[in-house]
């Protein structure tokens, strides 16, 4: 499946309408805050349709997985969006995390746990909040609301540590900008080690980089060591990859589009993360050119001064 899609739920006294951008949306929340309802609702029109009592608005089959049998379900259901509400101990297995990769639907999970297994991005973490948007009608109108939004900085950061999510090519890319600068560049070797690795630097300022197309598992862990410690910023592009097809270095026919709305491009079941597609279409379209990209090590052109500084320029208030 790819590209987005709306739904919009309701009954005659509540009205959900949110739209889903990638395989996998989190929401997440304190009780009482209609994450399970929401989900109880997709069920029961699911059952019994329009007799429900339900209204549900999508171009896609939206059901509910749950119990001991979700493996045969799922196998079953295709092009569709499932929902998966929080008290399913599968959710954290590998046997899932394989499923899903392997599925050609999209999933809204209803969890506060982490799922490590599954690559979910930071941008598709939800919380869902009531809302004013249909004053004066009967119903009680929910939306969805990003709960990492786009992180902003008062003032310029000037880091002493930069920690990078692993050690390929993102990695020497940014260890190159700190030839004669104050900083030092590290890799965390993985990202479920990031908190790790920023426990080792106590007084330190330091930068962290991670590919936010898959580093949803670790938020809460990270930006709970960023508000008790004040002096650490956090910069989550897409990956790398991205940097680099978003800087205008590439030069190729589509790429404005595809950058400007990637799930009209990205095939869930082929790409389970856009850190995959991304990495695969700068692969291809710089093959053969003094641009040939590799993700194990870098080219040395991306050390260009030249392409540095298009690159970096994307990092807003970040002193590199």
């Amino acid at each position: 499946m790819k590209g987005r899609v709306k739904i919009s739920v309701s009954n005659g006294s509540l009205k959900y309408e949110f739209e889903l951008r990638r395989n996998i949306t989190i929401i997440r929340g304190d009780s009482a805050t209609g994450k399970t309802t929401l989900v109880e609702m997709i069920q029961e029109y699911y059952e019994a349709g329009s007799h429900s009592g339900i209204t549900l608005e999508c171009e896609k089959t939206c059901r509910v997985i749950s119990g001991r049998d979700w493996r045969l379900i799922l196998e079953a259901t295709h092009d569709s969006i499932v929902f998966i509400d929080e008290g399913n101990s599968f959710l954290r297995s590998t046997d899932f995390s394989e499923a899903a990769q392997a599925s050609d639907n999209y999933f809204v999970l209803v969890t506060r746990e982490f799922l490590p297994n599954l690559p979910y991005s930071v941008d598709e973490i939800y919380g869902i909040r009531t809302s004013n948007k249909y004053a004066g009608l009967k119903q009680v109108y929910h939306e969805l609301y990003h709960i990492y939004p786009p992180f902003d900085y008062s003032s310029v950061f000037t880091p002493e540590i930069v920690i990078v999510e692993d050690s390929n090519s993102g990695y020497e890319f940014f260890q190159s900008l700190a030839d004669e600068k104050p900083y030092q560049v590290i890799s965390a070797g993985g990202k479920a080690k990031m908190a790790q690795v920023i426990e080792e630097y106590p007084d330190k300022k330091i930068l962290v980089i991670a590919d936010g197309s898959a580093f949803g598992s670790e938020m809460v862990r990270i930006t709970e060591v960023a508000k008790q410690r004040g002096d650490i910023a956090i910069f989550l592009p897409e990956s790398f990859e991205w940097l680099v097809l978003q800087s205008g270095t590439i030069q190729y026919g589509q790429l404005n589009s595809i950058l400007e709305e990637p799930s009209n491009y990205i095939e869930s079941r082929e790409y389970f993360s856009w850190e995959r597609y991304f990495t695969h279409l700068l692969v291809e379209i710089t093959r053969g050119t003094y641009l040939q990209y590799s993700k194990r090590k870098l080219n040395p052109a991306y050390r260009a001064e030249k392409i540095q500084k298009q690159i970096i320029n994307l990092i807003q208030k970040i002193e590199l």
